[in-house]
């Protein structure tokens, strides 16, 4: 089974990339941009019967750190 797991900082939390993206875009001459998050996607093929904990556990223990980071998977 293939997984894709998306990672993005929870509102509030800093994004020092996403303001370096942002100052960019602009310095490109793209005025319309209001605001840049930056965030990850990590892609995972597991077997056909892992669970919805075991893939839980996987993103709270290592793929997202779940104090500044919110994590979305969905299965492909």
């Amino acid at each position: 089974m293939k997984l894709k797991v998306f990672v993005t900082l929870k509102p509030g939390v800093l994004d020092p990339q996403g303001r370096a993206i942002h100052h960019a875009l602009g310095s490109l001459g793209f005025d319309g941009v209001q605001d840049v998050r930056q965030g990850k996607l990590i892609e995972l093929e597991v077997a056909d019967d892992t669970d919805d904990a075991t893939i839980d556990g996987m993103c709270c223990k290592l793929l997202a750190n779940t104090v500044i980071e919110n994590y979305r998977v969905e299965k492909a």
